[in-house]
Parts: C-alpha cells; structure tokens; sequence
C-alpha cells in the first residue's frame, strides 16, 4: 500500500496576525501540516535547517533580513522548497512573481486565491528544480529591473523557460497572452500590456491592442484598399495594424528599427 505524506509547509511573517490568520485558513486543506511559524528569516532559516519542508509562505517585507534575502538562500539549496510570497504589493508591483511563475498572496489573503495557490503547489512539487530555476531567477533580478530575458511559463505539474530572444510575436489572449515561437506557440498567464512594460526596449512593437511583433521579424508595412494596414512578417504571415499604432510604427521604421 503506498502511504500518502502529507505536505509540510513553514510560515514566515513578522506580524503575529498574519501567521495566525494564514494557520487557520490552511486547516481547511487536508493533507498539508504546518511545519512551524517563524517571525523573521533568521527563524526560518533555523526551522529549515532542523527540518526540510515542501512549501514556504513567506512575508517579503520583514524588518532584519527582508523576504528576499531569504528566498535568496532557499533557492539554492539542492531540493528547494517551493515559495509562495506573500505581500501587500499592488498589482503592478508583482509582474516579477507572473514572469518567473512564483505564486504569491496579496494581503489580506482570500480563501478562494489560498486555495489555487494551494493547488498549485501540490502540483509543482514534482519540478522542484525547475521551480528553483525560476526562483534564483527572481531573486537574481532583485530590485534592480533587469532586462527580460526569459519568461518561466507554468502548465500543469511543469515549468518551462522560453527565452524572450525566441519569441517572434506576441497576441493577447483575455487574461493571458500567446507566446509565438518558431514552429508553436506557448500560454502564459499575464496580460499584454503588463508584459510589454516589461520586454527589452528596441526590440519589440506594439502594432495593435492585442499584437506585439519582434522588430526583426517585420518585413514590410502595407496599406489595404479599405485604409487599414497590415504587416508581412519574415515567416510570411501578416498582422493587422490599427490605427493608433501606424505612426509610432512608421517612425521606428524609418528610423531602421528593424534588420
């Protein structure tokens, strides 16, 4: 008979009523025992040293050592454990945590969002490195805002990394965006106009609401007979361009931005 082991999970938050009201939202999910609750990273960091858990409910801002610096350290260790942050970040502050797939709980937590980020988690647990990847990947980029260069799409039970330099264009698709590369296209849940706040500037243009395109890609632009326009793009497709964006398009054109 196999024998189910429950999943251990560590909370590390400063204010006592966090922990507290994060421990009892967590007795409602069967199979998963609170390993302890910590009120700073040096705690935590004793916690996981005597014993290993599966999943971690960190707090990013905590006076000392802040969440960061300890997932900094989680993320290297041989089999992390995963993290889910929690924090009181607007939305537009944790595009970080959607690029890198890390889960996250803005305070004060909601049941219904406990439990998909629960779900989650007991579905990553089999991809601990490619989770570790992604988290030494965050941390790496810290506060600084980097340049994207990969973005860790998350699917069922996996991580997979696509590089932003193999992305040839990019549609919106509701709540989530298409990732076209060569030969398929990827899902990655974020909306197109957080994401384009975050590529590489120069090497992308916006072309309508629900369309980016790879500079290097475009081919020519063409007007149509009914006054819109359209792209042909190096693997012979075409896009449509909407009117807001044909003079922004034409300038970088002209000004050869693009091969």
């Amino acid at each position: 008979m196999n024998t189910i082991h429950a999943i251990r999970y560590l909370i590390v938050d400063d204010e006592m009523p966090g922990r507290v009201n994060l421990r009892l939202a967590m007795a409602a999910h069967a199979g998963w025992q609170l390993a302890a609750e910590c009120g700073g990273a040096a705690s935590a960091r004793a916690a996981l040293e005597k014993q290993p858990v599966d999943v971690v409910f960190l707090d990013i801002r905590m006076p000392g050592q802040s969440g960061l610096e300890l997932a900094r350290d989680i993320s290297r260790l041989p089999e992390p454990p995963l993290v889910i942050f929690v924090t009181a970040y607007s939305e537009h502050a944790i595009d970080a945590f959607d690029v890198h797939a890390l889960d996250y709980l803005l305070k004060p937590i909601d049941d219904v969002r406990l439990a998909q980020a629960v779900e989650r988690a007991a579905a990553m647990l089999g991809q601990r490195e490619a989770y570790g990847a992604a988290l030494r990947r965050y941390v790496k980029a810290g506060k600084g805002g980097r340049p994207l260069d990969t973005i860790s799409v998350r699917s069922v039970g996996r991580i997979e990394q696509v590089k932003v330099s193999d992305i040839l264009r990019i549609e919106s698709a509701g709540n989530y965006v298409e990732l076209h590369l060569a030969g398929r296209t990827v899902l990655h849940r974020m909306t197109i106009s957080r994401l384009e706040g975050l590529l590489p500037p120069g090497e992308f243009l916006r072309v309508h609401r629900g369309t980016i395109v790879r500079c290097a890609e475009i081919v020519r632009l063409e007007s149509g007979g009914d006054g819109g326009y359209a792209l042909t793009l190096r693997g012979g497709g075409t896009v449509a361009v909407s009117e807001r964006y044909v003079a922004a398009l034409k300038l970088a054109l002209q000004a050869g931005q693009r091969p």
